[in-house]
């Protein structure tokens, strides 16, 4: 078996989270817009400048990142953030993506990406 990893030159590049968004089953969800930037290199390196505040809470990420695209899943490696593990792209468009995944319980975080 052949593995290999795919670092697509539509998502290196600068992009900037548009929309962050917690869903939890059964109650409303959280959602908060222009959070920051996310840096993909073709290396397969990035680079976070995440601000945003939940409930109070304020959270940094200016953390750097390590990634991955095979077909319409980007994995995102790297401590301390919210944002390290495997997304699914629901949108691909050149200057706008869609991504979501969940923590395997009942909250699904999605990501808009645009350019």
């Amino acid at each position: 078996m052949l593995g290999f990893t795919a670092c697509s030159p539509r998502l290196t590049g600068t992009w900037n989270v548009q929309r962050f968004e917690v869903i939890k089953q059964g109650e409303s969800g959280l959602s908060i817009n222009n959070v920051g930037t996310m840096v993909f290199r073709r290396n397969g390196r990035g680079e976070k400048n995440i601000q945003y505040s939940i409930l109070g809470i304020s959270k940094f990420d200016n953390l750097p990142f390590n990634w991955e695209q095979h077909g319409n899943a980007v994995t995102i490696s790297g401590n301390n953030t919210d944002f390290a593990k495997t997304w699914i792209i629901v949108r691909d468009k050149r200057r706008y993506q869609e991504w979501k995944s969940t923590d395997g319980g009942n909250t699904i975080q999605v990501i808009e990406l645009s350019r």
